[in-house]
């Protein structure tokens, strides 16, 4: 069967099923109109939907824990694979417009919705240009693709096969890069091009993957943790097909893509700073403000919340300056927050990270007050390995596997331990860790009631949403106990809404990358480097700054609203469990679900 029959297939077969099924005798519909047929067509159509996505999206399988397709990687710069997934997706779309959405029960309504949003916005997002600009200094696949090769990600090396699935992925690498390639080319014709402030940081990464020993490539790595049960004599030929791999694939490579970037595409790119400067810039960045903020916003109406959010937050900065005497306006503050080295008061990693211990110890206790559910997953706190710590500016987190035998991983970066602020740290781990994204993302995958399209889907809205407003929680759970750590936590809040402000305002013209620069540098307590590289991520990824503080507030919005609906009988506890409950939705599908619980409640009174 060839590509498109399988992927059309599919979906058409499973609508034919719906329809066949929802008219038979033997179906059996309860009193409330729910039809057991038409559930099962719907659950059909979704495991058809999967299976058929994993085998085009094999670099998701594998995220998924599934291992059938690790030795293969889609080329996705093709026209021929865009015109593919447009087929794809289309077909699922009208398979599950077909079903009778009326006939279902409430969860799987839940899911019908969300599939058939997922199908409409993926459709509407291959209808764009952004094919043209195949990946940017802050991510794509050959970024990607030199972390996961680590071992230190989703992708294991834990046998002989894991080592050779993940050469022949080098090889496929190689096309997939000169098909990228030819798509920057297209866009230089089209004036589709990235803005030249992110080439130039793009062509020093692809340089530094171009080695004369190849046991200094991160893609030497795997070899160097070769497991025991690998034998003496394959771990021989699997140093030498590594080593070979790495010289004749790889490298090559990785010159090609810097020597591309920096005499050809580097003299065409665009001095602008934001994506409205492109042909079909605007319509792009309608699509990416309700693509990450997963409402129907508008750009100037996040701008405008934006904006209010900058003047809420500084004036609760401006009532904490006040309480604790700081003689100074609120730049002073903010630039005594970055320098005073009473806020840096380690010397060592370990310092660093035993401090995190301690705020995960001071919250134990008090989040099962605010929690009823826990995840299976274990959860460990570590350091970023020395390789990546130059390229991540801050703790982040790595989710555990589906099967919980991978703990879910706080890493924090410590290239120099004197120069790590303790101001931010309780917030930092609320919104990484817990109860931020380590519950949510812990208790999605380990959800196997879900559908798969859901348990391993992703939603920014929802999940940042969710994280910030972990932060917020703080003081419930014992933490912000000195007025520093609550102007961190105030600072990080004020850095979310400024991104509300400067990302629209780049890619709607209304700022260049340098005022928007200086716009952070105002309002928050960050240093000159790391406002660069967060002004730079969103014109990297137009939209995507969105998600935060949009998610937060829809979160609180549904949180008094139920506290309103339910008075006495609200339990945080039980909005909490409800809320993680299904894992990441768009908001607008959240509000519903949090709607119709709050009301199921109200009607038991």
């Amino acid at each position: 069967m060839n590509l498109k029959s399988i992927l059309v297939a599919g979906p058409l077969l499973a609508a034919l099923f719906c329809v066949s099924a929802c008219h038979q005798n033997t179906s059996k519909t309860s009193a409330a109109g729910v039809d057991s047929a038409t559930n099962r067509a719907l659950a059909a159509l979704f495991h058809n939907y999967f299976e058929t996505y994993l085998k085009t999206h094999p670099l998701d399988a594998s995220f998924a824990g599934d291992n059938r397709y690790n030795d293969q990687l889609a080329n996705d710069q093709t026209a021929a694979y865009r015109n593919s997934m447009r087929e794809f997706y289309a077909a699922y779309r009208d398979s599950v417009s077909a079903i009778d959405r009326s006939r279902l029960s409430g969860g799987n309504k839940i899911s019908y919705d969300v599939f058939l949003y997922n199908m409409k916005m993926k459709l509407e997002g291959l209808s764009l240009n952004a094919w043209m600009m195949p990946f940017s200094q802050n991510g794509g696949l050959p970024l990607n693709f030199g972390v996961l090769c680590t071992g230190v990600s989703y992708v294991s090396f834990k046998n002989k096969k894991d080592y050779y699935d993940w050469l022949s992925r080098i090889r496929l690498f190689t096309v997939w890069c000169d098909s990228a390639i030819a798509n920057f080319r297209e866009g230089m014709k089209a004036g589709v091009v990235l803005p030249k402030a992110l080439v130039v940081k793009m062509i020093p990464q692809m340089e530094s993957m171009v080695v004369k020993d190849p046991e200094k490539s991160p893609f030497f790595k795997p070899v160097r943790n070769l497991p025991d049960s690998i034998s003496a004599a394959d771990s021989l030929q699997i140093a030498r097909d590594y080593t070979k791999a790495i010289l004749t694939e790889v490298v090559p490579t990785y010159r090609k893509l810097a020597e591309f970037l920096k005499h050809e595409y580097l003299p065409r790119a665009r001095t602008s700073s934001g994506i409205s400067a492109i042909p079909g810039g605007k319509e792009t960045y309608d699509y990416d403000v309700r693509r990450f903020t997963t409402l129907d916003e508008t750009p100037a109406e996040a701008y405008q919340i934006g904006l209010e959010q900058v003047k809420e937050i500084g004036e609760a900065m401006d009532s904490v300056k006040d309480a604790i005497g700081f003689k100074g306006d609120r730049k002073a503050l903010l630039q005594y927050l970055r320098t005073d080295r009473k806020f840096f008061p380690f010397k060592t990693p370990e310092q660093v990270l035993d401090s995190f211990r301690g705020i995960y110890n001071v919250i134990k206790p008090e989040v099962k007050k605010l929690y009823g559910r826990f995840p299976r997953a274990a959860f460990v706190i570590k350091r970023v390995p020395k390789f990546l710590e130059q390229a991540c500016g801050v703790p982040y987190y790595d989710a555990g596997s589906p099967d919980g035998k991978k703990p879910g991983t706080f890493y924090v970066p410590i290239p120099d331990a004197t120069r790590y602020n303790a101001t931010s740290m309780d917030n930092e781990f609320l919104h990484e860790a817990i109860p931020g994204h380590h519950y949510q993302l812990s208790l999605q995958l380990e959800d196997t009631s879900l559908p798969s399209f859901r348990r391993f889907n992703y939603y920014g809205a929802y999940v940042e949403g969710y994280a910030l407003y972990a932060e917020s929680l703080g003081k419930e759970l014992g933490l912000y106990r000195n007025p520093y750590q609550y102007l961190g936590y105030l600072g990080w809040q004020m850095m979310r809404a400024v991104r509300l402000v400067v990302d629209v305002a780049i890619h709607t013209g209304k700022m260049s990358r340098e005022q928007a620069i200086g716009y952070v540098m105002e309002h928050v307590p960050m240093n000159a480097h790391v406002a660069t590289a967060e002004i730079e991520r969103y014109m990297a990824w137009p939209g995507q700054a969105l998600s935060y503080m949009t998610g937060k507030l829809e979160i609180m919005a549904l949180r008094h609203r139920c506290e309103k609906e339910l008075g006495s009988r609200f339990s945080l506890s039980a909005f909490h469990d409800e809320l993680l409950s299904g894992g990441a939705l768009p908001l607008k599908i959240l509000d519903q679900k949090m709607d119709a619980w709050a009301q199921g409640l109200v009607r038991q009174q």
